[in-house]
């Protein structure tokens, strides 16, 4: 079989050799990054990947990072939600190699970025103003097969299925997506780039645009430097808020941070007193927002205490994986504290997401910063250590 990207072939205007009649309709057998079981590092594979069904998409991936959620899932920390071998992956862009029956708002050759929240555009959910949740295509971590036909569409090249994840697949050459679950992007976007709209950056941000509506001259305390926190405080800066407090017990995270928004920092190993109580001292009563993106119930408590009471809001962005509840008593929110959760920063993926693109491309929103490392697809398991420990936001890797 002959390679999708040949110097012979048809080039882009992104640089890419692009001719989809060498594999349409056809099994790829191509490279992906499977993990076999919790913690296991990944075996590069050569895996078959089926072509597209009825609404589905088959996507050749170009460039592809990783997020804190990976990196969970990849432990296995939420044991209900395991499903192995599998084929993580959530954060990438690429170019359609072939496209299933039914699908007419993209085609081959499109450049599009995958989306774990996807939008089906005729359900209840996806009509309503109210959420940017679809009936069918949410974001849904049990979710391990396609929709269709409950099958998956990768295997090992003895047959045998691997599992899909979070709607999308990204860590292989080549991946099938239900066309809900994929947004078609100007020709002319910068590829590299626009991989962190798949969720990170759109998550943070989104969560200060459009779930808090951050306003003018308001104060801001951000639970957890990584790229969605970051996020969150350049979509805050955007908006005009007067202080964005940044919290997080890696000192290193200040620098970058401080190019982001962040205005102030706080180590909470460095303090005697409790950090809500800090902030409400900084901030002469309390914050009008916080945002969580720790994935801690602790750090969560501490978020949502931080508030101004009155109308204080805490936005969760973390992704919780134990079993614990909400470390909040009911008598506590009527003290008119509020708290609420972002999915995907309440984008419309679908609708809202070309639009955000190129906001980012006219320099509303600045993008430079949060790829901190590139590597080749091959060294996948290098890149989860840089993020495990710290030393990366984004690490994307090259297909």
């Amino acid at each position: 079989m002959g390679s999708l990207f040949d110097q012979d072939n048809q080039e882009s205007s992104n640089g890419f050799f692009f001719n989809p009649s060498i594999t349409k309709g056809e099994v790829i057998t191509c490279k992906a990054a499977v993990v076999w079981a919790p913690g296991e590092p990944f075996e590069i594979e050569q895996v078959r990947v089926d072509p597209p069904k009825n609404m589905e998409v088959r996507i050749k991936i170009l460039y592809t990072s990783i997020c804190h959620t990976d990196l969970s899932a990849w432990k296995g920390e939420n044991e209900s939600q395991r499903a192995y071998p599998r084929i993580l992956g959530h954060e990438a862009i690429g170019i359609v190699e072939s496209v299933g029956e039914g699908v007419s708002d993209m085609g081959e050759g499109d450049y599009v970025v995958p989306i774990f929240n996807g939008e089906c555009g005729h359900c209840a959910y996806c009509e309503s103003e109210k959420t940017n949740l679809c009936e069918k295509f949410r974001v849904n971590p049990m979710k391990s097969v396609m929709s269709s036909d409950g099958k998956t569409r990768f295997s090992t090249i003895d047959g045998k299925p691997i599992y899909h994840f979070l709607n999308t697949s990204t860590f292989a050459e080549y991946t099938v997506v239900d066309s809900a679950c994929a947004v078609k992007l100007s020709p002319d976007v910068p590829l590299k780039k626009m991989s962190l709209l798949s969720c990170g950056v759109s998550t943070g941000l989104g969560a200060a645009w459009n779930t808090a509506n951050v306003k003018p001259g308001s104060t801001l305390a951000i639970f957890g430097l990584g790229a969605v926190g970051l996020a969150a405080a350049v979509g805050a800066r955007s908006r005009g808020a007067s202080r964005i407090i940044g919290v997080d017990i890696n000192p290193n995270k200040f620098d970058k941070g401080k190019s982001m928004g962040v205005t102030e920092f706080i180590n909470p190993k460095e303090l005697d007193t409790p950090l809500h109580e800090k902030i409400r001292e900084m901030t002469q009563g309390g914050v009008d927002y916080s945002f969580e993106c720790a994935g801690n119930l602790d750090v969560l408590r501490e978020a949502f205490l931080s508030t101004h009471d009155g109308w204080g809001l805490t936005v969760i962005l973390g992704i919780h994986p134990t079993p614990r509840m909400l470390p909040i008593h009911p008598m506590e929110i009527f003290d008119g504290r509020r708290i609420v959760a972002s999915v995907f920063g309440d984008f419309k993926g679908k609708t809202q997401l070309p639009h955000f693109a190129k906001q980012c491309m006219d320099g509303v929103v600045n993008l430079d910063g949060f790829i901190t490392h590139e590597l080749p697809f091959s060294k996948i398991n290098e890149a989860f250590k840089l993020l495990g420990n710290g030393e990366s936001l984004r690490c994307l890797l090259t297909l």
